[in-house]
């Protein structure tokens, strides 16, 4: 089971495999991450903004998950408007176990 609760009938071929991968990353933590921004956001996003989600998947989880929990900066060329959006969805403003 991957997880999503997006249906990809509605959705082009190179947006069923992005939202696919997005679910598919290899560790748990980052399926959700970007699994979930994805349920939300890959029937919006323009094709350059689809680009710089692909771009993302492609970093190694490690790198990624670093740079979205701010223990390392996000290199220039990522932190784009897509992954401030990503990061921004995933925001939380009280702790978890409250």
């Amino acid at each position: 089971m991957s997880g999503t609760t997006r249906s990809s009938a509605d959705l082009d071929p190179r947006r069923r495999r992005t939202l696919y991968r997005a679910w598919h990353r290899g560790i748990r933590e980052m399926d959700l991450i970007m699994g979930r921004f994805a349920d939300a956001e890959i029937g919006t996003l323009s094709e350059q903004e689809l680009d710089a989600f692909e771009a993302l998947i492609e970093v190694p989880d490690r790198d990624l998950f670093r740079w979205l929990t701010g223990e390392i900066p996000a290199p220039e060329n990522y932190d784009t408007a897509v992954y401030r959006r990503l990061k921004a969805f995933h925001k939380h403003d009280a702790p978890i176990h409250g």
